[in-house]
């Protein structure tokens, strides 16, 4: 699924195309996509046309763009989808789902085209509703911040790089978890927008094993998690996301490039950059988990020692030379 840096490449190529653009119609070449709609196809074509863009908005792997004050298109990607800014003489890709044909405040036609090979994902219409904390509802720039957020995304926590998430909270309520530490990390309940490959990489920069009761780690440690795993984010936003096959593209079709700077996630059988062991990949919660099984061990509680902040920089970071 994709996670925050492949949502806020998203969300930051479609504000570029579509803020301000109006929808003048709507082909469906599968009704699937549309599947969570109450009215379905039909009652989304019709709230769709003539609906203008006002901004879009992520929270965490979840993006929204209003249509008005009290109404929002959400667009899930699940595992596999993509949102796609053609022009109406771009030639056709493969497993197009849903087109939108808009207009741009330049008067410029544009598709907007879903694709999405194994269907887990959707457009779908929801209600805006009030944050519980009052602050803005997610991350949009190039609109005024408001408050509101989609109903099935309001309980979703704030996420790293949110200005208002805070730190000290989510370390405070971390040390309360008896849950693995990266099973604590995909809680998007608790901070959002971390998935499978992130919390892999969070953590082996953190040398913390993948199954380390987050209970037993300190307060210090878990801020220290944070931070790292806030870094690893920032950079991973600034290279597009992390793409491995064609089931993540931004809007224009090219592939991010953070899988180059990966230490852990992907890695099996590869020389750990820091000690030389082979990462290894151990089956969790029906995927996976790659770490190394040297400079990240299991501990007992006991023996759980607060290491110095890590510099993220040096090798670590650049691409693996072999």
């Amino acid at each position: 699924m994709p996670e925050l840096p492949e949502v806020e490449t998203v969300r930051a190529g479609l504000a570029q195309h579509l803020v301000g653009a109006r929808v003048k119609s709507v082909r469906v070449f599968d009704q699937r996509s549309l599947k969570k709609n109450f009215a379905g196809a039909e009652g989304f074509t019709k709230e769709a046309i003539d609906a203008k863009l006002q901004a879009v908005v992520r929270r965490g792997k979840f993006l929204w763009l209003p249509v008005s004050s009290s109404r929002a298109l959400v667009g899930h990607l699940g595992m596999s989808g993509q949102i796609l800014v053609r022009t109406p003489d771009y030639a056709p890709d493969g497993q197009t789902r849903v087109i939108l044909d808009v207009e741009t405040q330049s008067n410029d036609p544009l598709e907007i085209r879903f694709i999405d090979q194994r269907l887990f994902g959707g457009l779908v219409f929801e209600d805006l509703v009030a944050t519980s904390d009052g602050g803005p509802g997610g991350y949009s720039p190039e609109a005024p911040a408001d408050s509101l957020i989609p109903t099935n995304v309001a309980h979703i926590a704030r996420d790293l790089l949110d200005p208002l998430f805070d730190a000290e909270q989510v370390a405070s309520k971390m040390t309360k978890k008896n849950s693995g530490i990266k099973r604590v990390l995909l809680d998007q309940n608790l901070l959002s927008g971390i998935g499978n490959i992130y919390a892999d990489e969070s953590l082996w920069l953190a040398k913390l094993h993948y199954d380390q009761p987050a209970s037993s780690i300190s307060k210090k440690k878990h801020l220290e998690l944070i931070d790292i795993a806030k870094g690893v984010l920032e950079r991973a936003v600034l290279q597009g996301g992390t793409s491995f096959d064609e089931q993540y593209k931004n809007v224009n079709g090219e592939s991010g490039y953070f899988s180059q700077s990966l230490n852990a996630y992907g890695q099996t059988g590869l020389p750990c950059n820091r000690c030389g062991r082979q990462i290894k990949r151990e089956a969790w919660a029906n995927r996976g988990s790659h770490f190394c099984p040297g400079c990240q061990r299991l501990r007992k509680a006991a023996q759980m020692i607060i290491s110095s902040p890590i510099e993220l920089k040096g090798s670590a970071w650049q691409k693996r030379s072999s």
